[in-house]
Protein backbone atom coordinates (compact mmCIF):
# COMPACT_ATOMS: atom_id res chain seq x y z
CA UNK A 1 0.00 0.00 0.00
CA UNK A 2 1.56 3.33 -1.04
CA UNK A 3 2.28 5.59 1.93
CA UNK A 4 1.28 9.30 0.93
CA UNK A 5 3.93 11.86 3.30
CA UNK A 6 2.14 14.28 4.85
CA UNK A 7 3.57 17.97 5.30
CA UNK A 8 3.66 17.65 9.28
CA UNK A 9 5.88 14.12 8.61
CA UNK A 10 7.88 15.67 5.75
CA UNK A 11 8.82 18.97 8.75
CA UNK A 12 9.85 15.58 11.15
CA UNK A 13 12.50 14.48 8.38
CA UNK A 14 13.37 17.47 8.05
CA UNK A 15 13.70 18.52 11.84
CA UNK A 16 15.59 15.20 12.66
CA UNK A 17 17.99 15.66 9.16
CA UNK A 18 18.71 19.29 11.15
CA UNK A 19 19.84 18.61 13.79
CA UNK A 20 21.60 15.62 13.26
CA UNK A 21 23.34 17.62 10.68
CA UNK A 22 23.83 20.17 13.56
CA UNK A 23 25.42 17.57 16.18
CA UNK A 24 28.12 16.70 13.46
CA UNK A 25 28.85 20.43 12.99
CA UNK A 26 29.15 20.62 16.88
CA UNK A 27 31.79 17.66 17.43
CA UNK A 28 33.98 18.52 14.12
CA UNK A 29 34.25 21.94 15.64
CA UNK A 30 35.02 20.60 19.14
CA UNK A 31 37.97 18.25 17.47
CA UNK A 32 39.40 21.64 16.05
CA UNK A 33 39.10 23.40 19.17
CA UNK A 34 41.01 20.60 21.30
CA UNK A 35 44.28 21.37 22.40
CA UNK A 36 47.20 19.35 20.51
CA UNK A 37 48.21 16.21 22.14
CA UNK A 38 51.48 15.86 24.17
CA UNK A 39 54.58 13.98 22.19
CA UNK A 40 56.43 11.66 24.14
CA UNK A 41 59.17 10.13 23.36
CA UNK A 42 57.60 6.60 22.16
CA UNK A 43 55.48 8.83 19.85
CA UNK A 44 58.41 9.88 17.61
CA UNK A 45 60.25 7.51 14.82
CA UNK A 46 62.92 4.92 16.12
CA UNK A 47 66.21 6.34 14.78
CA UNK A 48 69.74 5.27 15.60
CA UNK A 49 73.36 5.66 14.35
CA UNK A 50 73.29 6.27 10.11
CA UNK A 51 69.55 6.62 9.61
CA UNK A 52 68.71 8.53 7.11
CA UNK A 53 66.02 11.08 8.52
CA UNK A 54 67.45 14.11 9.90
CA UNK A 55 64.47 16.43 11.07
CA UNK A 56 61.42 15.36 12.59
CA UNK A 57 59.15 17.91 12.45
CA UNK A 58 56.11 16.64 14.53
CA UNK A 59 54.79 19.85 14.90
CA UNK A 60 54.58 20.79 11.58
CA UNK A 61 56.61 24.17 11.50
CA UNK A 62 59.31 23.94 9.45
CA UNK A 63 58.23 24.32 5.18
CA UNK A 64 59.30 21.52 3.32
CA UNK A 65 62.10 23.55 1.09
CA UNK A 66 63.63 23.87 5.02
CA UNK A 67 62.93 20.84 6.01
CA UNK A 68 64.97 19.28 2.49
CA UNK A 69 67.95 21.86 3.18
CA UNK A 70 68.71 21.10 6.34
CA UNK A 71 68.65 17.23 5.81
CA UNK A 72 70.96 18.41 3.14
CA UNK A 73 73.18 20.06 5.35
CA UNK A 74 73.19 17.52 8.06
CA UNK A 75 73.18 14.43 5.58
CA UNK A 76 76.96 16.04 4.19
CA UNK A 77 77.84 16.92 7.22
CA UNK A 78 77.98 12.85 8.59
CA UNK A 79 79.26 12.12 5.00
CA UNK A 80 82.53 14.11 5.21
CA UNK A 81 83.20 13.64 9.61
CA UNK A 82 80.79 11.03 10.73
CA UNK A 83 78.94 13.62 12.97
CA UNK A 84 75.93 13.58 12.88
CA UNK A 85 72.65 15.88 13.82
CA UNK A 86 69.28 15.22 14.35
CA UNK A 87 66.94 17.89 14.79
CA UNK A 88 63.51 17.30 16.04
CA UNK A 89 60.40 19.87 16.44
CA UNK A 90 57.44 18.87 18.54
CA UNK A 91 54.39 20.76 19.44
CA UNK A 92 53.86 20.00 23.32
CA UNK A 93 55.42 18.33 25.88
CA UNK A 94 53.67 16.07 28.35
CA UNK A 95 52.89 17.87 31.97
CA UNK A 96 54.95 15.94 34.07
CA UNK A 97 57.91 16.38 31.52
CA UNK A 98 60.78 19.03 30.52
CA UNK A 99 62.32 20.09 27.29
CA UNK A 100 65.27 18.88 29.24
CA UNK A 101 64.32 15.38 30.86
CA UNK A 102 62.64 14.69 26.87
CA UNK A 103 65.94 15.42 25.50
CA UNK A 104 67.72 13.24 27.83
CA UNK A 105 65.37 10.37 27.11
CA UNK A 106 65.26 10.63 23.52
CA UNK A 107 69.12 10.54 23.30
CA UNK A 108 69.23 7.64 25.26
CA UNK A 109 66.41 6.06 23.27
CA UNK A 110 68.18 6.63 20.28
CA UNK A 111 71.58 5.54 20.67
CA UNK A 112 71.33 3.38 24.25
CA UNK A 113 75.43 3.11 24.39
CA UNK A 114 78.16 5.27 24.76
CA UNK A 115 79.36 4.13 21.43
CA UNK A 116 76.47 4.87 19.47
CA UNK A 117 76.44 8.34 21.05
CA UNK A 118 80.06 9.48 20.66
CA UNK A 119 79.66 10.91 17.19
CA UNK A 120 75.98 11.76 17.66
CA UNK A 121 74.24 15.49 18.44
CA UNK A 122 70.80 15.98 19.20
CA UNK A 123 68.68 18.87 19.01
CA UNK A 124 65.09 19.12 20.40
CA UNK A 125 62.35 22.19 20.53
CA UNK A 126 59.12 22.40 21.67
CA UNK A 127 56.81 24.70 19.89
CA UNK A 128 54.18 25.48 22.65
CA UNK A 129 56.98 27.37 25.00
CA UNK A 130 59.80 27.43 22.69
CA UNK A 131 62.18 25.52 25.03
CA UNK A 132 65.25 24.02 23.53
CA UNK A 133 67.89 21.40 24.65
CA UNK A 134 70.72 20.05 23.25
CA UNK A 135 72.84 16.96 24.08
CA UNK A 136 76.01 15.51 22.50
CA UNK A 137 78.32 12.52 22.76
CA UNK A 138 81.89 12.48 23.92
CA UNK A 139 83.60 12.71 20.43
CA UNK A 140 81.59 16.02 19.62
CA UNK A 141 82.20 17.52 23.40
CA UNK A 142 86.06 16.89 21.88
CA UNK A 143 85.08 19.41 18.49
CA UNK A 144 82.26 21.65 20.27
CA UNK A 145 82.60 22.44 23.79
CA UNK A 146 79.49 22.17 26.08
CA UNK A 147 79.58 26.25 25.94
CA UNK A 148 79.28 25.88 22.18
CA UNK A 149 76.43 23.59 22.59
CA UNK A 150 74.35 25.52 24.62
CA UNK A 151 75.11 28.52 23.35
CA UNK A 152 73.15 26.99 19.77
CA UNK A 153 70.09 26.30 21.78
CA UNK A 154 69.94 29.52 24.25
CA UNK A 155 71.09 31.94 21.57
CA UNK A 156 71.29 30.88 17.61
CA UNK A 157 67.83 28.60 18.30
CA UNK A 158 66.58 31.11 21.21
CA UNK A 159 66.46 34.41 19.44
CA UNK A 160 65.05 33.73 16.44
CA UNK A 161 61.97 32.52 18.41
CA UNK A 162 61.81 35.69 20.75
CA UNK A 163 61.98 37.57 17.90
CA UNK A 164 58.65 36.05 16.27
CA UNK A 165 58.69 32.47 16.29
CA UNK A 166 60.85 32.18 13.78
CA UNK A 167 61.26 28.43 13.84
CA UNK A 168 62.59 28.08 10.46
CA UNK A 169 65.25 30.64 10.51
CA UNK A 170 66.46 29.55 13.55
CA UNK A 171 67.17 25.84 12.94
CA UNK A 172 68.53 26.90 9.50
CA UNK A 173 70.80 28.99 11.62
CA UNK A 174 71.63 26.18 14.51
CA UNK A 175 72.03 24.34 11.38
CA UNK A 176 74.97 26.51 10.06
CA UNK A 177 76.66 27.05 12.93
CA UNK A 178 76.78 23.09 13.94
CA UNK A 179 77.91 22.15 10.52
CA UNK A 180 80.84 24.70 10.42
CA UNK A 181 81.80 23.84 14.23
CA UNK A 182 81.49 20.11 13.48
CA UNK A 183 83.76 20.36 10.66
CA UNK A 184 86.28 22.18 12.38
CA UNK A 185 85.71 25.69 11.37
CA UNK A 186 85.83 28.28 13.73
CA UNK A 187 82.60 28.96 15.24
CA UNK A 188 80.62 31.80 13.68
CA UNK A 189 78.72 32.30 16.97
CA UNK A 190 75.30 33.34 17.59
CA UNK A 191 73.31 35.58 15.65
CA UNK A 192 73.51 39.36 16.69
CA UNK A 193 70.53 40.58 17.98
CA UNK A 194 68.99 44.04 18.87
CA UNK A 195 67.88 45.36 22.05
CA UNK A 196 65.71 42.59 23.60
CA UNK A 197 62.38 42.95 25.64
CA UNK A 198 62.35 40.40 28.40
CA UNK A 199 58.73 40.32 28.42
CA UNK A 200 57.82 39.53 24.41
CA UNK A 201 55.17 41.38 22.56
CA UNK A 202 54.14 38.08 21.29
CA UNK A 203 51.33 36.24 22.40
CA UNK A 204 52.61 32.74 23.31
CA UNK A 205 51.80 29.66 21.53
CA UNK A 206 49.67 28.93 24.94
CA UNK A 207 47.93 32.10 24.80
CA UNK A 208 47.05 31.79 20.93
CA UNK A 209 45.69 28.09 21.95
CA UNK A 210 44.20 29.18 24.46
CA UNK A 211 41.98 32.28 23.22
CA UNK A 212 41.57 29.85 19.55
CA UNK A 213 39.84 27.44 22.35
CA UNK A 214 37.77 30.43 23.67
CA UNK A 215 36.79 31.59 20.59
CA UNK A 216 35.50 27.91 19.17
CA UNK A 217 33.65 27.62 22.41
CA UNK A 218 31.26 30.60 22.08
CA UNK A 219 30.58 29.76 18.39
CA UNK A 220 29.45 26.33 19.42
CA UNK A 221 27.13 27.81 22.28
CA UNK A 222 26.00 30.64 19.61
CA UNK A 223 24.93 27.50 17.08
CA UNK A 224 23.75 25.41 19.64
CA UNK A 225 21.38 27.99 20.90
CA UNK A 226 20.59 29.78 17.68
CA UNK A 227 19.97 26.98 15.22
CA UNK A 228 17.71 25.19 17.43
CA UNK A 229 15.20 28.12 18.08
CA UNK A 230 15.05 28.75 14.43
CA UNK A 231 14.54 25.25 14.25
CA UNK A 232 11.38 25.32 16.34
CA UNK A 233 9.80 28.52 14.73
CA UNK A 234 10.41 26.93 10.97
CA UNK A 235 8.55 23.75 12.69
CA UNK A 236 5.75 24.96 14.83
CA UNK A 237 5.57 28.34 12.71
CA UNK A 238 5.64 32.26 14.20
CA UNK A 239 3.67 33.32 16.46
CA UNK A 240 0.39 34.88 15.34
CA UNK A 241 0.24 32.92 12.15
Amino acid sequence: MEQNLTPHNSKQRVLVGLFAGLLSFIFSLGLMAAPAKATGVYDLPSLGVGSSTWVVDSAEVISLANEGKLSSALKQLAQKTGNEVRMVVIRRLDFDETIDSFADKLFANWYPTPEERANETLLVMDTLTNSTAIRTGEAVKAIMSDEIAKSVASETVAIPLREGNKYNQALLEASDRLVAVLSGQPDPGPPSQQELNIESTFASAEETDDRSATVWVVVLLVLATAIPMATYFWYVGLPGR
